[in-house]
């Protein structure tokens, strides 16, 4: 039996009871956080970061997160949105202006945003052992030709949405998406959340276990240090909540503003075809600007609940209508969804009740 650390808040009880379910049901390792209007109300990690049972998990144990990183990242646009140095519905290239070839000369910020843009994939070459290098990856998607026509159809962009953003904010800020992540919300807010991972910081990252079509080269250094904003980087539970209770919120927490509160009524809002008219597809996925809408995945959450999950069952969230912020990170990929779904119900009842 894993021991389970960390606290949980009168009537948070039933999170803890989930938590320690999901052990018998396979969990290697694991942490869980919950934010309520800004209160941390749960928060609990236990088992081992890996495989052999030989580090415990720590409160400050890394995981990568798969794609929930992608909503790290929009937040940072976001922010230059807040700030009017980036505009959402101008073309990419106005701010990259090698964006403008193979025909993606109208391309905008929102069709990158809400995965319109026609560039799930980079389609011009590039060599195979530079796959993680920031400048070759950019200059292949400025050189590609779209799959589809852009705005015609909304396809996840699972690995080119970091590159695309990140290098929009490169552009706009100078500096690389990691540091601008990292100045100006996970170190304010005291996040433990990061887009790039130093040699430093791999005593405290865990080991992802699981099927090794998943897995990957996740527990590599080349994988940690890639910083590419879409599936790379790493969080604790508890750094991912608080980034998500000020977003639900209104923007703020502990007297650190991330986003205005217009800027999150929007994030959250269904995003239509820019170019629907004579196709199959209205547009309604469960995109919002950079977030996945969670109230259209998951049943008895509020129509404004935005978030991000990452491959295996990571899961990050905020929901504005209950004042929720909420985290999840271990390191056994799984393809079910059943330990993320069980905590979910719990910290929901909670609230409910």
């Amino acid at each position: 039996m894993s021991e389970i650390h960390g606290t949980v808040d009168p009537g948070f009880e039933r999170v803890r009871d989930a938590f320690a379910r999901n052990f018998e049901n396979g969990e290697l390792g694991a942490a869980v956080c919950a934010y309520a209007d800004g209160r941390k109300v749960v928060d609990l990690w236990g088992g081992w970061a890996d495989a052999a049972r030989t580090r415990p998990w720590r409160r400050d144990t890394l995981t990568c997160t798969f794609s929930a990183m992608k909503a790290m990242t929009a937040t940072c646009a976001h922010r230059l949105i807040d700030a009017g140095r980036l505009d959402l519905d101008a073309p990419v290239a106005r701010y990259w202006p090698e964006f403008a070839q193979a025909g993606k000369q109208d391309v905008t910020v929102r069709m990158v945003l809400s995965h319109q843009s026609g560039l799930p994939w980079a389609t011009a070459g590039r060599p195979s052992e530079k796959f993680f290098d920031w400048e070759t990856q950019t200059d292949a998607l400025a050189r590609s030709a779209p799959v589809y026509e852009p705005g015609t159809r909304c396809i996840y962009h699972g690995g080119s949405f970091g590159y695309l953003v990140g290098e929009i904010v490169r552009r706009i800020d100078g500096r690389t998406l990691d540091a601008y992540f990292r100045e100006e919300i996970a170190a304010p807010l005291h996040a433990d959340v990061l887009v790039a991972l130093g040699p430093e910081q791999d005593d405290r990252s865990a080991e992802m276990t699981g099927p090794e079509n998943m897995v990957g080269p996740s527990n590599t250094r080349a994988w940690r240090a890639a910083g590419d904003g879409a599936a790379t980087g790493s969080a604790t539970a508890e750094g991912f909540a608080r980034v998500y209770a000020a977003l639900a919120r209104g923007g703020e927490l502990g007297g650190v503003r991330v986003l205005r509160p217009e800027t999150i009524a929007a994030v959250a809002r269904q995003q239509a075809l820019a170019h629907a008219e004579g196709t199959a597809n209205d547009g309604q996925g469960e995109f919002g600007l950079g977030y996945q809408l969670f109230w259209k995945m998951y049943l008895g959450m509020g129509t404004k609940t935005f978030g991000h999950t990452g491959m295996g069952g990571s899961m990050a969230l905020a929901d504005p209508e209950r004042r929720l912020g909420f985290g999840y990170v271990m390191n056994t990929l799984r393809t079910d969804g059943a330990t993320t779904t069980a905590l979910l119900r719990a910290t929901y009842r909670a609230l409910a009740s």
